[in-house]
Formats: structure tokens, C-alpha cells, sequence
């Protein structure tokens, strides 16, 4: 009799809890920070792209992260009473904060944010990457930073940002706040098809804006060509996935040639772009978040020296780590990855101080 009382209650409760979902969840994903679904002549282009099939966009060989039950709930077993691992740092780390506005043009320049943001100064042109100063999920308090490497702000990019570079549109690499108050500062945005749907809402001028498919150019200026090239990702932001592209760029400048990479796994699109694209002065390749449940869409640590051999990059900087917990792996993990990659594929890794100017292409 209490059993059944006790079953009939939790019944009840779940029906409550299905039912405010249904009326929340349609307010929640209408507000600004999950931006807009494509629509219009933007959903005609993406309709006629060779990627987009059966209402989705794909990776090559339709490759796309496929979870069974079994594999789910052990995950979340794992999660909740797996053994803990050093997911964060025990000790707040150091980040340099530099004069990022009087960069000298004679020089090119790295500098490293954490996580997926960084930005290039090459020969004084200022190319900004995936930044995220605010906030890297829908709300500050699900994903929060290491203590740290919070130190810059919006306002201390250079005042004239000639290109911002997204390479798809999940919050740890768009973050709503820091492109409103970023973008009266660019000059350009490239990035990949349908993700101008976020930015023209909000209120970007969209002629700046160029968004690419797969093995699209845009020359920006005599001597810089963006190339947008493929990558094994996902993309989506609200409750629907797939509706904007994601993607990893080659550059050509005068000063060399930079590819730089999206999130995604390892896969035969590495070489495709290696033999198309010789002569690649530095790979920016994707490193940390891994996991063996999502494998297909992040790199593991036993593929990264296999994506830079592919490519054939003279030199490789990692990003994706050191500043938040996406993964179950330790925080400095990566970092180890990164070294022994290098040692057994004899790569020339740049491993960048958090925040500090760091020369590149000499």
C-alpha cells in the first residue's frame, strides 16, 4: 500500500516536472544568449550546400558522435562515483596580462586566452580567434574558469580588430557577451555557414560578415586568403543540432601560412588538407576535452601527432585546455600530450605561456 502511494506521488512529480519543462524550455531558448536558428535566404544557401542532408549539416562519411544506452548510463556512473581525477588546478595559475593595444606592427604574435581563444597580430593586422572573456556556456554558473585565467577582458583586445575568426558556434568558442562588446571594434567576421544567424541578432552589421562552406575562399586583401576547410564536429546551441556549420581555416598571408584548427576528431580529412596545402608554418590544433564515449569529435591524445604529420606543419600550438573542465581527464594532461606527441612525431611545439605576447613565423 505505501509502495504503491510512494509510486504514484513520484508518478505525479514527474508529470509536474515534464510539464513545467514544456512551458519553460520554449522561453528559456528564445532568450539572447542562444541566439537564432537560420532562416530565410540564409536557410535557402544552407539547403543547397553539399553538407547539409536530410535537414542537418555532416561530417564527411556522415561521422557523428552516436552514444547507446549502455555507454550513457556508464558515463554517468562514471561521473557521479568514478574515481576523481585533478579537474581542476589545486592552485590558482598564472596569467600574464599585457599591453595587447600598441603591439609592435615589425613582429607577428601569438597570444593565448585559454581554452580556444587566442588572438594573431601578424605584422600589426589582428586577427582575433573563438573568443570567450565572459561566459562559455547559457549561464555564468554551469561553466565556470579556472582561478586565474580570467584576467583580460573585451575591452583589452587592440581597438581595431581587422578579422574575427569563429569556427562554430558552441558557447565555449561564441560567447554572447563578449561579441556585443567586441563587435563596433570589427572590421570583419568570418565564419561558417549559418552561424551569421547568431550574430545578426545580435546586432551585428552583416556586411561584414562572410560565412563559408566547406572549400570556400575569401581573399580579404591582396596576399590574405581565408580557406574554410572541413572539420568532425557538431555544432548547435539551443535544443536543435546541426543547423550551422563548423569548421577549421587555412590562412595564406604574406607572413606565412596558418592553419587553424576547429574542434574534431582525427580523420582522413587531415592529409586531404596537408597534400592540398603544403608548406604549413603552424597548425593550431585542438587538444583536451577528450573523452572515449565522444572520440569521433574531439582529438585523442594518441592522434594529435598523427593530425601534425598529416599536415606536415612545421610548427604546432594546442589549444582547448587550460581553463575549464569539459572532460574527466585531469587539467594538465593535456599538456603532457602535447610533449610526448611531439617527441614520437618530431614537431616543433610552441607552448605559449597563458596570456603572454608570444613570436611566431620568424
Amino acid at each position: 500500500m505505501i509502495i504503491g502511494s510512494i509510486t504514484i506521488i513520484l508518478i505525479a512529480l514527474l508529470i509536474v516536472l515534464m510539464v513545467v519543462f514544456a512551458i519553460v524550455a520554449p522561453i528559456i531558448v528564445h532568450l539572447p544568449q542562444f541566439g537564432r536558428h537560420p532562416k530565410g535566404k540564409r536557410l535557402e544557401r544552407i539547403r543547397k550546400s553539399p553538407n547539409y542532408r536530410k535537414g542537418c549539416f555532416r561530417n564527411l562519411n556522415d561521422v557523428e558522435l552516436r552514444i547507446s544506452f549502455h555507454q550513457s548510463m556508464k558515463l554517468i556512473r562514471h561521473l557521479l562515483f568514478g574515481k576523481k581525477k585533478a579537474l581542476v588546478p589545486s592552485q590558482p595559475l598564472t596569467m600574464a596580462h599585457e599591453d595587447l593595444k600598441h603591439l609592435s606592427p615589425d613582429h607577428n604574435y601569438y597570444i593565448w586566452f585559454g581554452h580556444s581563444s587566442y588572438l594573431l597580430s601578424l605584422h600589426g593586422k589582428t586577427i582575433l580567434v573563438d573568443p570567450v572573456f565572459c561566459v562559455a556556456a547559457p549561464f555564468a554558473f554551469v561553466n565556470r574558469p579556472f582561478v586565474g585565467t580570467d584576467v583580460y577582458q573585451p575591452e583589452d583586445m587592440p581597438d581595431i580588430i581587422d578579422c574575427l575568426l569563429i569556427t562554430h558556434d558552441h558557447y565555449d568558442h561564441l560567447d554572447h557577451k563578449t561579441f556585443l562588446r567586441l563587435k563596433d571594434r570589427v572590421q570583419r567576421v568570418v565564419c561558417p555557414l549559418g552561424v551569421g544567424a547568431h550574430l545578426e541578432r545580435w546586432g551585428m552589421d552583416m556586411s561584414k560578415v562572410t560565412e563559408l562552406d566547406w572549400d570556400e575562399e575569401l581573399l580579404m586583401e591582396e596576399g590574405w586568403k581565408w580557406h574554410c576547410l572541413p572539420s568532425q564536429h557538431f555544432s548547435g546551441r539551443a535544443l536543435r543540432r546541426n543547423n550551422t556549420l563548423w569548421a577549421s581555416f587555412l590562412l595564406d598571408s604574406p607572413f606565412g601560412r596558418l592553419f587553424l584548427g576547429c574542434d574534431g576528431g582525427y580523420g582522413p580529412h587531415f592529409k586531404t588538407i596537408g597534400e592540398k596545402f603544403p608548406d604549413i608554418d603552424l597548425a593550431v590544433l585542438e587538444n583536451g576535452q577528450y573523452n572515449e564515449h565522444w572520440n569521433l569529435i574531439h582529438t585523442m591524445p594518441d592522434e594529435l601527432g598523427k593530425e601534425a604529420q598529416d599536415l606536415h606543419a612545421r610548427q604546432v600550438i594546442t589549444v582547448h585546455h587550460s581553463k575549464y573542465a569539459l572532460a574527466r581527464h585531469s587539467w594538465d594532461e593535456p599538456l603532457e600530450n602535447e610533449r610526448k606527441a611531439s617527441e614520437e612525431s618530431g614537431f616543433d611545439l610552441i607552448v605559449p605561456k597563458l596570456g603572454a605576447v608570444q613570436e611566431i613565423l620568424r
